[in-house]
């Protein structure tokens, strides 16, 4: 005998908020309307669900929905965390993308662990500019004979980049030849997406200041949605990523005309 499925309406309370729970941690994140019309609610009812799985710690209730802890939209791990992550991937994806440099060029890094690979991977060229929000990436080539340029902002603790208004600034009277873009989350229909909106602002001035824009992110990062969205996908011209990218991914990739290189 099979068991039939059981709408919203039919649920005991607890059954159903246990219900919304398995699929904020599924998907990452629920929008109120969505729950509403797939549970067959109200939506003052789910707005309660929501607030009592935040009261026990479960989810991160936002404006129109809600967001899985940790392992969803808010989870930013620090730099340190990072660097211990796919070592060997970001090391592959660092030395493909130098090869899309020549000397003499004016190159932007933005803040993260696969673009600290890649700035030390440029210590193989003797003349570049370097433009970035990142403190530590500064430092890693603070003696070679770089010009290197920093940003204006405030300082992120979490990740050694600068912010804000003064960083978006700067950027916006910058022309780069060419942009290394390191996101947490690559959904082809959302697109790049990080956990600060701060962050994903200085991103977003980055991409419009550079001719090409190359997105570099370990495999694991696609089809995964930060809070806050970068650039569509569209406004990419290369992905740089390790050969365990999904079918599906190369395949939207190449319908797309999005250069990708696998490493």
């Amino acid at each position: 005998m099979t068991k039939k499925n059981l709408s919203g309406a039919e649920m005991l309370i607890d059954e159903r908020r246990q219900h919304v729970l398995a699929l904020i941690q599924r998907d990452g994140r629920a929008l109120v309307g969505d729950l509403s019309d797939q549970l067959g609610i109200s939506r003052i009812t789910i707005r309660k669900d929501l607030e009592f799985l935040q009261s026990k710690g479960l989810i991160q209730r936002t404006h129109g929905g809600g967001l899985a802890l940790h392992s969803g939209a808010l989870f930013d791990p620090s730099l340190v965390e990072k660097e211990k992550l796919h070592q060997k991937e970001k090391q592959r994806i660092a030395d493909a993308a130098i090869k899309l440099v020549t000397e003499g060029q004016c190159v932007i890094l933005d803040s993260g662990t696969t673009t600290t690979a890649i700035a030390r991977s440029l210590r193989a060229f003797s003349r570049l500019t370097v433009i970035t929000n990142a403190v530590n990436i500064a430092a890693e080539l603070s003696n070679t004979d770089f010009e290197v340029i920093l940003t204006g902002g405030t300082l992120r603790k979490n990740s050694f980049s600068l912010v804000g208004p003064p960083a978006e600034d700067h950027l916006r009277d910058m022309h780069a030849d060419i942009l290394f873009l390191g996101v947490d989350g690559f959904h082809s229909a959302v697109g790049l997406t990080t956990p600060n909106v701060l962050e994903s602002r200085v991103n977003r001035a980055m991409v419009r200041a550079s001719q090409t824009v190359v997105a570099v992110c370990d495999s694991t990062k696609f089809g995964h949605i930060s809070m806050a969205r970068i650039v569509p996908a569209s406004e990419i011209n290369i992905v740089i990523t390790d050969s365990d990218l999904s079918p599906e991914y190369v395949q939207a990739f190449e319908k797309s005309g999005i250069r990708l290189i696998l490493v």
